[in-house]
């Protein structure tokens, strides 16, 4: 059976993690996090999703983002999923799956929550970077 397509409403913001399977790594370091922002910033562009805040954990991603096209952004997340897994698997000499599953979309974001995810975001990645 075909998987069902997601519901990213044109102009709605959305909440998306991806996670690493079983919770492994998925960036060593600012190299990987650099190439995935790359195609990101590349993705998005391409199929229309404005990127409002992200977080690149070591083990999975949330983003902050905005389709303006019908299926932008589950179009984004399998250009860059595709793209970063291959870049990931050559580079550390590794074969198969990266991701757990497909990426997921947390919630719908009403216009209010958007200050609150974006401060959040904010906040993982001073923790982080110091």
């Amino acid at each position: 059976m075909a998987r069902l397509n997601r519901l990213c409403p044109i102009g709605i913001p959305q909440h998306i993690v991806q996670r690493g399977n079983n919770r492994q790594v998925c960036f060593n370091g600012d190299e990987d996090m650099a190439a995935y922002a790359g195609w990101l910033k590349e993705f998005s562009a391409k199929f229309h999703v404005e990127i409002h805040a992200w977080v690149f954990m070591t083990n999975h991603v949330h983003l902050l983002a905005t389709p303006q096209s019908e299926n932008g952004i589950s179009k984004m997340m399998q250009s860059l999923g595709r793209q970063y897994v291959r870049y990931f698997n050559y580079t550390y000499k590794r074969s198969g799956t990266l991701w757990e599953g497909r990426w997921s979309i947390v919630g719908q974001v009403i216009m209010q929550m958007l200050w609150v995810l974006n401060r959040d975001c904010e906040h993982r990645t001073m923790n982080i970077y110091g």
